[in-house]
């Protein structure tokens, strides 16, 4: 992990202490297990006991999400725990602005393209607290209610990084760009933010897209937030199409000791998830 990085995750921070905490499970609550469903014989046993595996070899409190288009296959563990978003909400924040912009009838500005990208590519915070602004709440909620987002809460007072997300809904966003239908984006558009998610940084590119074949395109968001509470944040979201499949997954964690425990959580699940389904 870089020393940029590593400062870049602490200024994410955003003074977001005096804000809603995520939600936590009951004391005493039972420990859920990893569920899987899937078209292809022996495929959803598998995906379950590899990820449960690797879920229980790690600390912290770890959700996920996986869906294969190809062998109808999926994934869940913790599907609607409320996170602290972090920095993954900037794919959300891009679909709205995308959204908005197709209700109004035109394309985006210069600037907005440019604020895009950085938001995006580089996870530029200043450029999404500029886009924050611009579409406001009321059209960001907007953009969720057409995604079906329902789970989804944006951050109070402009802190975009306390928005309360689910792998549920972070699915549902990365179906919603990866899919064919043009209700709520057209296709255009869709392209678009997936095109700037497959130019994320190399600094960034970690997560996710962890274990996938080379020949497999990647699109990824990731986002690292430290609290007084829960500790760090580290999420990642990606989408993964090639070698006859088309597939996504989300894993959201907290409590984390440190950023770099974080990743290393959702590479352990992202290296299993990719090497049994490429493997079927």
């Amino acid at each position: 992990m870089t020393h940029r990085r590593r400062t870049k995750a602490l200024v994410v921070a955003l003074g977001a202490g005096v804000l809603i905490p995520v939600a936590a499970a009951p004391a005493g609550a039972a420990t859920p297990t990893v569920s899987c469903t899937s078209a292809k014989a022996g495929l959803a046993d598998k995906l379950r006991k590899d990820i449960q595996a690797a879920v229980n070899a790690r600390g912290g409190t770890i959700a996920v999400g996986v869906y294969d288009r190809s062998t109808r296959t999926v994934c869940t563990l913790r599907p609607t725990m409320r996170y602290d978003s972090a920095s993954v909400v900037k794919a959300t924040v891009l679909a709205a602005l995308l959204y908005d912009t197709q209700k109004q009838g035109r394309g985006l500005t210069e600037r907005e393209m440019t604020l895009a990208r950085d938001m995006i590519t580089k996870s530029d915070n200043a450029s999404t607290t500029t886009l924050w602004k611009q579409l406001g709440v009321t059209r960001i909620k907007s953009f969720l209610t057409a995604a079906g987002m329902t789970h989804t809460v944006p951050g109070a007072d402009g802190y975009w990084g306390l928005t309360q997300i689910t792998v549920t809904d972070e699915q549902r966003l990365l179906k919603l760009l990866t899919g064919t239908s043009a209700t709520v984006l057209s296709d255009a558009r869709r392209a678009y933010a997936l095109k700037l998610m497959r130019e994320v940084v190399s600094s960034q590119r970690w997560g996710t897209p962890y274990g996938a074949p080379s020949t497999v395109t990647k699109a990824l968001k990731n986002g690292w937030l430290s609290r007084a509470s829960y500790g760090w944040r580290v999420h990642s979201i990606g989408a993964f199409k090639g070698n006859g499949h088309d597939y996504f997954i989300s894993v959201l964690t907290h409590g984390n000791s440190s950023m770099d425990y974080g990743i290393g959580s959702i590479q352990s699940i992202a290296k299993v998830v990719h090497r049994d389904l490429h493997a079927s």
